[in-house]
């Protein structure tokens, strides 16, 4: 037809560089537009980036708009994420690199976890599960929760995701409309801060203190509280600090939040069976009048080895999680089958993951303890004993403003960061990518041998940088 798109050898008047690659001039074989459809574009010139299409008239051209929307210029990426990739690209360069900065545990996934997962794909069980999860695994989140958590839910009060990660997003583009607030205690997750942003909400942040265990001060909370107020964000234990926010706390803060009516609290428990004891575990849902407020998140991926199995949970009222299930059913869908079957054989080897995670909890307080008492002994630094997850978030805001020869200036904890990766080849995370920058957060989710290496290093770094402090 006369009027319809057609194919032709056009060209791109000039080439156009979109970061490292360049459009060539000529594109054989590319799509061009009759120019009777052009003013149809209606498209904004200014201060944008544009690939120029011909028309097939070869008279007029139409500028295409590449441009992004302001929700993702409002996104910072995440600083984790940058500081494991480049310590990857250098460690495939050859460089040996010890890597800090991920959380994620160097043990495989135990056996029984993993066969039910190989059984499930030999059984065929390899099709689309209900978007909110099988009634197998949510029935079984819903006794663990009671037996462990004291919590009672339906498997409809139930949605499982593609990992505590989404069910977080959910959950906040379920609840927050634009201009709510969103309450975050920092150091915090680095995507806490950015989630809230997608949701067109205002992240407002709270500062803790290293001398008081990093723990959320119920008067600072209760001053920042506005009608805007829409959801409290706690983990506990924490990431990044391995803080644990004991019962009576928890307590004072429900008290709080009862006072406010529009005030919803997201916990994020992912990290629950990582605990040492004396430290206990409360689920703030079980505190008086808050399972009607609360959305509670948690996972497999660390207490069961699992990262690369996506696999996560929200529990909550109905009302809440319906939301996050609708958006979810127009996101991905439901979780991978096998990552379930794998799932509801983790929550089948006993009461907080049984012998199996008992073994690991045992080996990560051996690595903090190592770390504790290896960092305790540089002048100047300070740090809060962790009391469960596996970072340990420590203050060496001593080292700022030396100057290290061919490298400059150690002005904050990134440029401390980006020093020790150069000097000692050990990634770490700078404590601003949480919200804290006086500290650098260390995971010791990785062996105690790479730990014992990693310590020396970076030692002998800082010992190259203050000739003048003890290690």
């Amino acid at each position: 037809m006369a009027n319809s798109l057609h194919s032709s050898t056009s060209f791109i008047s000039n080439p156009v560089n979109f970061g490292h690659s360049k459009i060539p001039a000529q594109i054989p074989g590319s799509v061009s537009f009759p120019s009777r459809y052009l003013h149809n574009f209606n498209l904004n010139k200014s201060d944008r980036r544009v690939l120029r299409v011909m028309a097939c008239s070869g008279v007029e051209e139409v500028q295409v708009d590449v441009s992004l929307s302001p929700r993702v210029n409002a996104v910072k990426p995440s600083k984790t994420v940058a500081i494991t990739d480049q310590a990857t690209a250098l460690a495939q360069a050859g460089v040996s690199v010890i890597r800090l900065a991920a959380g994620e545990p160097d043990f495989d996934t135990p056996v029984l976890i993993a066969e039910a997962g190989i059984n499930a794909i030999r059984e065929g069980f390899t099709r689309y599960t209900p978007n909110a999860g099988t009634l197998e695994l949510r029935s079984a989140i819903c006794h663990k929760l009671k037996e462990e958590n004291g919590l009672s839910y339906t498997p409809d009060q139930i949605l499982v995701s593609n990992g505590a990660k989404q069910s977080i997003l959910q959950a906040v583009l379920a609840v927050c409309s634009p201009g709510d607030e969103v309450i975050i205690p920092a150091p915090f997750w680095v995507s806490y801060p950015e989630m809230a942003r997608i949701a067109d909400a205002t992240p407002v942040i709270l500062p803790t203190r290293i001398s008081e265990n990093f723990l959320l001060d119920p008067k600072v909370l209760e001053s920042k509280l506005t009608e805007k107020s829409r959801l409290l964000i706690l983990c506990s234990p924490s990431n990044p600090t391995g803080s644990v926010y004991p019962k009576n706390l928890l307590d004072e803060i429900a008290r709080i939040v009862a006072k406010h009516p529009r005030l919803l609290v997201l916990s994020d428990e992912i990290y629950e069976h990582i605990i040492y004891a004396p430290a206990t575990h409360t689920s703030f849902a079980s505190l008086p009048g808050m399972w009607e407020r609360t959305l509670t998140v948690n996972g497999f991926s660390k207490a069961f080895a699992m990262t690369g199995w996506r696999l996560g949970y929200i529990a909550g009222p109905k009302h809440f999680v319906a939301a996050c299930n609708k958006i979810q059913s127009q996101f991905t869908s439901g979780a991978s089958s096998i990552s379930q079957k794998a799932g509801v054989a983790a929550l089948g080897l006993g009461y907080a993951g049984g012998e199996v995670v008992s073994k690991m909890v045992k080996a990560f307080r051996e690595r903090r303890d190592f770390l504790v008492k290896s960092f305790g002994e540089l002048e100047g630094v300070k740090m809060s004993e962790p009391q469960g997850a596996f970072y340990l978030f420590i203050d060496f805001s001593t080292y700022y403003g030396s100057e290290a020869e061919g490298f400059g200036k150690i002005e904050n904890s990134e440029s401390l960061c980006r020093y020790l990766l150069d000097k000692a080849q050990v990634a770490l995370v700078p404590g601003d990518a949480f919200g804290d920058d006086t500290c650098i957060r260390i995971s010791y989710a990785a062996s105690l041998t790479t730990l014992q290496a990693a310590v020396e290093r970076i030692k002998k770094g800082l010992l190259t940088l203050r000739p003048g402090v003890p290690v």
